[in-house]
């Protein structure tokens, strides 16, 4: 290796951090900036041709200011949207994207009754339908579309409280008993869900398996690495990694403490990164 890599995790917010910490159990001496998009927060609200344009602007300031060696959109609605764009723009630079573990899910189930638990735009996407009919049509495959989870994991990672019905209420839908069988296995079609997996496993209707795709796409992106780079051998001193936030606000206390369990140090700067040249 002549250099540590450097690599780029972006999301819309939190989520992120569910790749980023499987990234680092695989890559631990590779430099990592962290970037949210919380100015931008949610996505799901955003017109595609705007989100395209937002996310494509950002990447060329991140990209000039940091030049990383490998991009991770840890974001499945900017994954779909926005990833073909990138990846034409920037062809020698690589992109790990993110999307619905459905595949997984229909080889472990075992009812055959499996449940997509995504943003609203994330279960209405045609490219959730084409893995769907790709991978699990032989099974039945419940849709779910959650208005607010992603924001109750933000709040959850600022240290407030998000109560119990309101994490019932978004997750019940999973739920279904059909014939004898019932749901055994829930995709977490956003990367903010795992953050609230626990409380998920506490307030379930029944137990059943919660899929996150993070440890996959860690594996996608450490073989990448290893293509480019070689296996993580390096020593010496720890390797930077930083979080940044396009809001340019300074994180609160509870924030800035739950970022460093991570390993990440916060700058800002009070100009948001929409706005600088």
């Amino acid at each position: 290796m002549t250099h540590r890599p450097k690599v780029l995790i972006f999301d819309s917010g939190l989520g992120g951090l569910t790749v980023f910490a499987e990234i680092v159990k695989l890559r631990p001496h590779a430099e990592y900036l962290y970037c949210a998009d919380d100015a931008g927060f949610p996505y799901g609200s955003w017109k595609e041709p705007e989100l395209i344009e937002r996310v494509m602007k950002l990447m060329e300031e991140l990209i000039a200011d940091h030049a990383p060696d490998m991009i991770v959109i840890a974001c499945n609605t900017a994954s779909t949207i926005v990833l073909p764009y990138l990846r034409v723009h920037w062809p020698t630079l690589p992109f790990v994207g993110t999307v619905p573990a459905i595949k997984p899910a229909a080889e472990r189930t075992r009812s055959k009754m499996i449940s997509v638990l995504g943003t609203p735009g994330t279960v209405a996407r045609d490219y959730t339908q084409n893995l769907i009919a790709q991978f699990a049509a032989h099974c039945s495959v419940t849709l779910v579309g959650s208005k607010r989870l992603a924001g109750f994991a933000e709040s959850y990672m600022h240290g407030e409280r998000v109560s119990d019905a309101d994490i019932v209420a978004e997750i019940a839908p999973c739920f279904k008993e059909e014939g004898g069988r019932r749901t055994d296995a829930v995709v977490l079609a956003c990367t903010h869900y795992p953050l609230l997996v626990d409380e998920f496993k506490r307030l379930a209707a029944w137990p059943v398996e919660w899929i996150d795709p993070a440890p996959a796409i860690a594996r996608r992106a450490d073989h990448l690495l290893d293509e480019r780079f070689g296996v993580d051998a390096a020593g010496g001193a720890p390797a930077s990694r930083v979080a940044i936030f396009t809001s340019g606000a300074c994180p609160s206390a509870p924030l800035a403490a739950t970022l460093a369990r991570y390993g990440l140090v916060c700058e800002f700067d009070s100009t948001p990164a929409s706005e600088r040249a």
